[in-house]
């Protein structure tokens, strides 16, 4: 019993021994070179570039206080469409006081020089019934009391002005009342019931009441790399597609492009603005897709070519400025490949045109067949 056990693990380590010597035989032989092979067509190619952006209104336009004081109410909310002319928010004035207090100065003024002024035309008149002065005399007297009539009006407007921040004489174009100075959407009103604003002036730009945009005129923003940008034209059309509304697509035209780069991450890019055509608006002259500042990406042509021959970049073999592809001679066992030069064209990434050199019933050697076994 004892001598077939010794047979039997003497048996299994010679199989062992010998599957291994197969195994290891079988991997040390040269494997066959598998090569992708691919047949010219011709078709389209158009190299594009991506820039990546912003919608925006071409013109947006921030409403501010012609007074300075405090808000008191708000008459529009963000979102809502307005007409030139139409009224935002109430501001009530905080008069300064070294202004009001010259204001009401030349009130006082006003009232002792027409009082002045009446006496003397009614003296002059008198003289004038009894035809001791001349006609010459009591126009005059008459002119100087209209004038101080006047003044006196005068006066009490401005210190309504200063005190009220309007008058009576100009209730209809009160500067209290903040309106619009565009028709369009109002995107923001920063400023609460209860906010001090002030006016531009030299030492500052003003409170910002309101910002309206006409959004039916909207521009795409962007930048491009200093490598492209010189084959961009004004005209050129683009494809916009804005990802928040489920990668929505309009068309747009090239109008600018920056004379000047900027710097942004070490590299230089030049601004481009484009215009974007826009969607049918509603009734009343809105849009209801379109959003100030959404996110976009827009896609440009910058060279294509119609009906040409091509083939994957991928067997292109390049030599300095040769340019060469392996054609495929033969079938199966007898396969061979003859290098051949080509002219190539226009690439788009992943297809290269092919000028001159091969025809549309070559066959061209691609990059090597690899298997996970080759990994």
């Amino acid at each position: 019993m004892k001598k077939y056990s010794k047979l039997i693990i003497a048996a299994i380590v010679a199989l062992i021994f010998i599957g291994t010597f197969v195994f290891l035989w079988q991997k040390s032989r040269p494997k066959e070179i598998v090569y992708n092979e691919f047949t010219p067509k011709v078709e389209n190619i158009r190299k594009t570039t991506i820039i990546t952006g912003k919608i925006e209104p071409r013109n947006e336009v921030n409403v501010k206080p012609q007074i300075s004081g405090i808000i008191t109410e708000l008459l529009k909310e963000p979102g809502q469409y307005v007409n030139a002319g139409d009224i935002i928010a109430k501001v009530k004035v905080i008069p300064d006081m070294g202004q009001l207090s010259s204001a009401e100065s030349r009130v006082r003024l006003a009232d002792i020089n027409v009082q002045q002024a009446k006496v003397d035309f009614e003296r002059v008149k008198a003289l004038y019934d009894k035809e001791l002065v001349s006609a010459d005399e009591y126009d005059k007297a008459k002119q100087k009391l209209d004038q101080a009539r006047e003044e006196v009006v005068g006066a009490q407007d401005a210190l309504q002005v200063v005190r009220d921040g309007v008058s009576k004489s100009n209730a209809s174009a009160s500067s209290t009342l903040i309106r619009s100075t565009i028709s369009g959407i109002i995107l923001d009103i920063p400023v609460k019931v209860g906010n001090s604003v002030i006016l531009s002036n030299t030492f500052n730009d003003g409170t910002t009441i309101a910002s309206v945009a006409n959004m039916n005129d909207l521009i795409f923003r962007g930048n491009i790399d200093e490598t492209e940008v010189g084959q961009l034209v004004a005209g050129m059309p683009m494809k916009i597609t804005i990802g928040a509304l489920q990668d929505l697509k309009f068309d747009a035209a090239l109008e600018y492009v920056s004379p000047k780069a900027v710097e942004s991450n070490g590299a230089n890019q030049f601004e481009i603005k484009a215009a974007v055509s826009m969607p049918k608006a509603s009734a009343d002259g809105k849009s209801s897709t379109l959003r100030s500042g959404y996110s976009a990406n827009a896609e440009i042509v910058l060279a294509q070519a119609q009906n040409v021959l091509s083939i994957p970049e991928s067997a292109i073999e390049f030599s300095g400025d040769s340019t060469f592809v392996y054609i495929i001679k033969g079938d199966g066992a007898k396969k061979t490949y003859e290098r051949k030069q080509v002219v190539t064209g226009l690439s788009d990434g992943v297809n290269i045109e092919i000028k001159k050199g091969i025809g549309q019933k070559d066959k061209v050697r691609g990059p090597q067949v690899v298997t996970d076994e080759d990994k």
